[in-house]
């Protein structure tokens, strides 16, 4: 009860500083760039009651999932694949932690050559900003697999499906899902960033298009949307990794 309180009142102070910032930045920048929280707050529910706006919501979250269920599973089987062949693994792994480190807006006239405008150009945005992680930390749960777990399944003769259900998968599924909730976050900011260059609907096509036409209401509520719903989706995705790891550890 202590701990439930105490981890209340810390998201309470939490709250009431994002909201002291907001209201300073607003006083130092004014209405140019940022509307205060309760004029936002009540744009923002003008949105909510507006059928033209979830249209936009409904392009954006297709987008999401499309890209995250691709980044899930290719970003899970390349780094399975790589993390069991070892010499593959040991190439690969510093070629693609360099292209994580390549600004993805810089492929924009790549993306839009090859996609075009519409659903495909913001799903691709979303993988490769989602992916590479996913991979990255796949990869790194199998090479860091105990060399005596795999020798102690191969001395109990069990076959390769037990191998991977009673050994593999408890030792690297933690890992696995750290992977996918910081490839959750960057899926979600690669559709975006699509949305914003290569869109005429969703969430980022409305933000790019306030910022545009000098919208600052717009703007500053979509984003707050944005804002919410990515910390409500990684609060679950971090409360799922602490389970996941808590039950690895138990079963280690």
């Amino acid at each position: 009860m202590r701990v439930s309180w105490k981890r209340q009142s810390d998201n309470l102070v939490i709250l009431l500083l994002a909201l002291a910032l907001w209201q300073g930045l607003y006083a130092y920048a004014g209405d140019v760039a940022i509307t205060p929280p309760w004029q936002t707050l009540r744009y923002t529910a003008h949105l909510l009651g507006d059928r033209s706006f979830w249209p936009n919501v409904q392009a954006t979250m297709l987008a999401f999932l499309y890209a995250l269920v691709i980044s899930a599973i290719g970003g899970v089987g390349l780094g399975l694949l790589l993390g069991l062949r070892r010499f593959a693994g040991d190439v690969a792994e510093p070629v693609i932690a360099s292209l994580y480190t390549i600004p993805k807006v810089t492929l924009y006239p790549v993306m839009l050559l090859l996609f075009g405008l519409g659903l495909s150009a913001k799903v691709a945005f979303g993988v490769i900003h989602g992916m590479i992680p996913v991979i990255l930390f796949t990869l790194a749960a199998v090479k860091n697999i105990p060399p005596v777990l795999l020798r102690t399944a191969r001395a109990l003769h069990l076959t390769p499906m037990q191998t991977a259900t009673t050994v593999l998968a408890p030792a690297v599924i933690p890992e696995i899902v750290t992977g996918m909730r910081v490839g959750f976050a960057l899926t979600l900011l690669g559709v975006l960033i699509g949305e914003m260059f290569a869109s005429q609907r969703g969430l980022g096509f409305l933000i790019i298009n306030g910022i545009n036409q000098h919208n600052v209401p717009m703007t500053t509520s979509v984003t707050l949307l944005v804002v919410v719903f990515a910390v409500a989706a990684n609060g679950l995705m971090l409360a799922l990794t602490r389970r996941v790891h808590r039950a690895g550890q138990t079963m280690h």
